[in-house]
């Protein structure tokens, strides 16, 4: 009896654990995922007290989701233990009230795989996933790397699709052959072709949740159906973000459109090779963040530096009244 009644218990909790995976599987990709910035210090430790405060900010603007781990987060430039501690202390602020999602951007397979198990096991929500990096796998391969992560996980995976900066796109035939993988649930549509929207709408439904993550074309891919945004310029100004997605979901487009206007010139700061420097200065400017940067990046200097100040000011200057945005969540 005693053997019989553990047995049963077992499978309670087995049962149990597997409907929680199912459940967290049902979080949307959806609404203004930051892809965080690591706070640094001078001396180029992570400042988890900036850290924090960084975190915290975001979500009293509103976001629906945090990102850690990708190019904003200088993961390249993190070990392990620091990547781990970054998970950690996001989990504990966010108190699973949105989801926390983890950047793979390897080039080994089996290093992935390793990296998705443990942070699987350190309580995230998803996984944001690139191509293999470095080598310029083919489309056969890189699908087999895909079904190979996915299969490591049973948490919802977005895939990252920036054929600009990284020279792999995921095509529509590739997406056919991963819509097998049921955890594969979104992606991250960086192609900068709007009309990508539209393509994977037509041939897949809402099979796949799309994310823009290109901050200028934002606006353009909310309103022909993207599901959310993967924002960089959210790090230093969140809740002009989620304002410009809350108007979209209600038909405010005019008011959508004042605060994208005004926005624009920052939201260009993004699409440049110095963009984890341009999004830090500007973090500095609206208090929240250090401003430090781990070598090799080093802060913007000089005619940059001056160029992206003039830009703050004048934006800083004219801020938009976006005072009801929050009672449209």
């Amino acid at each position: 009896m005693l053997l019989e009644n553990f047995h049963t218990s077992v499978v309670f909790k087995i049962d149990y654990f597997r409907l929680l995976n199912i459940l967290q599987m049902k979080f949307s990709w959806k609404g203004v995922m930051p892809a965080l910035t690591t706070q640094f210090n001078a001396q180029e430790a992570i400042d988890l007290h900036a850290f924090e405060h960084h975190v915290k900010a975001q979500m009293a603007a509103g976001v629906h989701g945090l990102i850690l781990g990708g190019t904003l987060g200088e993961a390249s430039t993190l070990e392990a233990e620091e990547k781990t501690t970054l998970v950690t202390t996001a989990l504990q602020l966010v108190e699973q009230r949105i989801p926390v999602i983890v950047n793979i951007a390897e080039q080994q397979t089996a290093t992935a795989v390793r990296l998705i198990e443990a942070a699987q096991k350190n309580g995230v929500d998803g996984f944001m996933i690139l191509p293999p990096m470095r080598y310029k796998a083919t489309s056969a391969e890189t699908v087999i790397y895909f079904k190979t992560l996915a299969a490591a996980t049973d948490l919802p995976i977005m895939l990252y699709n920036n054929p600009v900066d990284y020279k792999i796109e995921i095509t529509l035939p590739m997406f056919e052959a991963l819509a097998a993988c049921d955890n594969i649930t979104a992606v991250k549509e960086s192609t900068r072709d709007v009309s990508n929207v539209t393509r994977m709408r037509n041939h897949f439904g809402d099979r796949f949740q799309i994310m823009c993550g290109v901050d200028t074309i934002a606006m353009e891919s909310l309103v022909m159906g993207a599901d959310g945004w993967v924002a960089g310029l959210v790090d230093a100004f969140p809740e002009e973000t989620v304002a410009i997605y809350n108007y979209v979901q209600h038909g405010m487009y005019d008011k959508a459109l004042a605060v994208h206007r005004w926005f624009f010139p920052l939201l260009e700061l993004d699409i440049d090779p110095q963009l984890v420097q341009n999004i830090k200065q500007c973090e500095v400017a609206t208090g929240l963040g250090t401003g430090y940067v781990r070598q090799p990046r080093v802060p913007n200097s000089g005619a940059v530096k001056a160029k992206v100040d003039a830009i703050l000011k004048a934006s800083l200057a004219q801020r938009p009244d976006i005072s009801d945005y929050k009672s449209l969540s």
